[in-house]
């Protein structure tokens, strides 16, 4: 039977440009925010957005350790913790979805790749895939950072993580994330360029090789209760579905897919030609995930969590203006061993 299901992709890709755009949009309230830092409070005050937190999920990962230490919410950055827990909670129900669903990042990681298929089967007439013996070891690395992050963090006291995060360090570390973009060294332009170029040619170089976050959030997903399963019954073993995967599983293969590189993006799904033959379902037993409502799913997960932070009054966080002020300055002198005390 001819698969007549909707694609899914122009949906997936209206979800992605919508964070895209409020990912944008943070940026441009942080950019009013630096300016009056800048100014020294001179300026007309800009609010800081706390979506800014989304970037720091070292800082984000530690406030949760120390939530299960001790149960308390820490006060700096505690946007955070909750964007950092719907992650994870969508990541729980969809797999890897955050990396083809919401990460900007792996949205232009996405575009460059497609861009680059494009002329590599120009060129070559296929894309370019590396052979398992580079292709294994480079997917390593981003274990081994994660782990060194891991081991780092999981064997500090709820004392020791309670002085980083109220760290003079910590505390800037937004203003320092966004100064690394908008005032980027030439150093930092030349890794950037470098990636984009790797990414044309190697798909996704950068989640799929370097990502730490990716490299959790693949971990984690193991644990997702809804997978993808082919029905062998009535797989025509045409290799659509592999032939379309952008991280190179060979969906064909298996009965149930069960990877640590698989993004939810569902394009194998999509690409398949039998009706029935590729869906999402529950881990046991046959109940099948309607793949229309997974962006809607996606949204509703994620922002009613950070609507808990809100509501809980966990979002903003409790540096003053004046500390702000105080702190700017010498932001760059700070390091993570810093353990001044950071009080409003």
């Amino acid at each position: 039977m001819t698969n007549k299901t909707t694609n899914i992709q122009n949906s997936r890709f209206y979800v992605q440009l919508f964070f895209a755009a409020l990912t944008i949009w943070i940026g441009i309230e942080f950019f009013f925010f630096a300016g009056w830092l800048e100014s020294g409070g001179v300026a007309e005050f800009s609010s800081r957005p706390p979506g800014a937190e989304a970037f720091l999920p070292i800082s984000s990962l530690m406030s949760l350790l120390l939530f299960f230490k001790t149960g308390e919410i820490h006060p700096v950055h505690p946007a955070g913790l909750f964007v950092f827990v719907a992650i994870l909670s969508v990541s729980f129900i969809f797999g890897k979805s955050f990396c083809s669903w919401i990460c900007p990042i792996g949205f232009i990681s996405e575009m460059i790749g497609d861009f680059g298929e494009k002329v590599q089967k120009k060129l070559f007439k296929r894309k370019l895939v590396l052979p398992k013996l580079l292709d294994y070891p480079l997917r390593s690395l981003k274990y081994l950072i994660l782990l060194f992050f891991a081991y780092s963090i999981f064997t500090m006291s709820a004392m020791a993580l309670q002085s980083f995060l109220d760290a003079p360090y910590n505390v800037m570390s937004d203003v320092k994330m966004y100064e690394f973009f908008a005032k980027v060294s030439q150093f930092s332009l030349i890794v950037i360029a470098s990636l984009f170029l790797l990414s044309i040619i190697i798909r996704n170089f950068w989640c799929r090789y370097l990502c730490p976050y990716g490299a959790l959030l693949g971990i984690f997903s193991l644990l997702s209760f809804n997978k993808i399963k082919r029905n062998t019954d009535t797989c025509t073993d045409c290799k659509a579905c592999t032939m379309v995967c952008p991280s190179n599983i060979k969906v064909h293969k298996y009965k149930t897919v069960v990877s640590d590189e698989c993004v939810s993006c569902i394009q194998c799904i999509d690409a398949c030609p039998v009706e029935n033959t590729l869906d999402l379902k529950t881990i046991v037993g046959k109940k099948k995930f309607d793949k229309k409502y997974i962006g809607f799913t996606i949204l509703i997960v994620y922002f009613i969590i950070l609507g808990i932070g809100v509501a809980t009054n966990n979002w903003e966080n409790n540096i003053s203006k004046e500390k702000y002020l105080e702190l700017y300055p010498n932001r760059n002198s700070f390091d993570h061993l810093s353990n001044n005390e950071n009080k409003k």
